[in-house]
């Protein structure tokens, strides 16, 4: 196989969470040749920027043509550049290259020290910005490029557009709002990619991952706007990852190798959905089979849409006193019972599996008396602009429970409507514990 080669040109960072060894990390955890020029040697961790010195721009420029001499890279990121020299430096080395190039514009790192000096503005704007193909400035960024404040980002896409790049992505981490959004733009089309803020003190390298990721994806032909959403999906998850298990005593960096979990974790996520339902219909379970039929999901750590739940795409249906899976277990096989998982996650991500069972008081009453925690959701309170959407019912309605409750319960039911049978949902962390669950609610099942 021939390898696709990537390359940055940042800064050092010994402690790993921004610059030159995060870009290198995540261009391999998405599946390119990682190529690295040093521009600075910092001093710094999760708790801040000690101090920082350039590398000298010659150094720099003849780092970049031993690259392009043996092994060129098809794409190539810029990081923290420091200063003017070196900027000069990159373009000139740059400037014949048949080579897509991103421009991270870093100024100033997460806890506020000044990576690139006052008078590399210029050179940066004149120089450098007319060879990028993309260039992904933060809000302070642009306006620093720009020269003015920023109060409508949609207004100033042109304008960073008029300084010379192919296409701009303008991220809006330092905006406000539940959800942070990054503006992309190609000379005609604005697109807004959206994910839920994460919250805390999280996100040293959070800039360096995305153009990284971007930067991977373009490398491997990946066309702008799909590269885009990629690497915004990377950031996403690897912020997600770190707010639970922070690394560091300070503003804790992205946590990439959550990538590397979910990945070993889809096999094991699809042979345990073979075994957990195999043990589950050895009981007779028919009493527990709705009309609808079952199924039992399994999502991958902090799964971010129904390709990451895996599930039986025939369902799980009723066979004499017993049932059978239908099917192998697979990614994206069923729209509610993924629905289901992936709203209980955003209040637990150790939750990850479920499995729906026919609604009977019976089952209710039982399932109190054993322990388990209940709740229920009408779907007569469901908002008529929830109602109208397709698919939108169970992500409103174990929302709404969660909210309320604080907590993601073991059951949550619905008694149903016109057209819409009553249901029983079983929640767990894994899918034995969910037929565990389930088969108590069975006077013959295991105790």
């Amino acid at each position: 196989m021939q390898r696709i080669a990537a390359a940055t040109i940042a800064g050092s960072d010994p402690s790993g969470g921004a610059g030159l060894q995060t870009d290198l990390r995540v261009l391999t955890l998405l599946g390119v040749y990682a190529q690295g020029v040093i521009t600075a040697l910092t001093v710094q961790n999760s708790l801040g920027v000690k101090g920082w010195q350039p590398v000298e721009g010659k150094l720099v420029k003849s780092q970049i043509e031993a690259l392009f001499e043996d092994l060129p890279p098809a794409a190539v990121k810029t990081g923290m550049l420091a200063n003017a020299e070196i900027i000069l430096a990159v373009a000139e080395a740059l400037a014949d290259k048949d080579v897509q190039l991103v421009v991270d514009p870093v100024m100033v790192a997460k806890g506020g020290a000044r990576l690139l000096e006052e008078e590399a503005l210029k050179a940066l704007r004149e120089k450098l910005l007319p060879l990028a193909t993309v260039i992904t400035p933060n809000i302070p960024e642009a306006e620093a490029l720009l020269g003015e404040r920023i109060k409508d980002p949609e207004t100033v896409l042109p304008k960073l557009k008029a300084l010379g790049p192919e296409k701009v992505i303008l991220k809006g981490g330092h905006l406000e709002g539940e959800d942070a959004v990054d503006l992309l733009y190609d000379g005609e089309d604005i697109v807004a990619l959206k994910a839920t803020r994460v919250k805390g003190p999280v996100g040293h390298g959070t800039g360096c991952t995305f153009s990284a990721a971007l930067t991977a994806g373009l490398a491997q032909g990946i066309s702008f706007f799909e590269a885009a959403q990629i690497a915004k999906k990377f950031v996403t998850v690897s912020l997600r990852a770190a707010s639970l298990s922070p690394l560091g005593k300070g503003i804790s960096p992205l946590d990439h190798l959550i990538h590397l979990d979910r990945l070993k974790a889809r096999y094991q996520v699809l042979k345990d959905l073979e075994a957990a339902a195999e043990f589950f219909c050895s009981f007779p379970v028919r009493e527990l089979i709705p009309e609808v039929q079952s199924n039992l999901g399994y999502a991958l750590p902090l799964a971010q849409g129904q390709g990451e739940v895996a599930a039986f795409p025939g369902r799980i249906v009723a066979c004499g006193e017993r049932a059978r899976p239908v099917g192998c277990p697979t990614f994206g096989a069923s729209r509610h019972v993924a629905n289901v998982i992936l709203s209980a996650l955003k209040f637990d991500p150790s939750i990850r599996a479920a499995l729906n069972i026919r609604f009977d008081e019976s089952f209710i009453k039982r399932a109190q008396k054993l322990g388990l925690s209940v709740a229920e959701f009408s779907r007569r309170q469901e908002p008529p602009e929830i109602k109208a959407r397709e698919g939108s019912t169970l992500i409103w309605g174990i929302s709404a429970v969660c909210s309320q409750l604080g907590f993601v319960p073991d059951l949550i039911f619905d008694r149903g409507e016109v057209g819409k049978e009553p249901m029983i949902r079983v929640l767990g962390k894994d899918p034995f514990e969910v037929t565990q669950k389930a088969l108590k609610l069975l006077s013959g099942g295991p105790k």
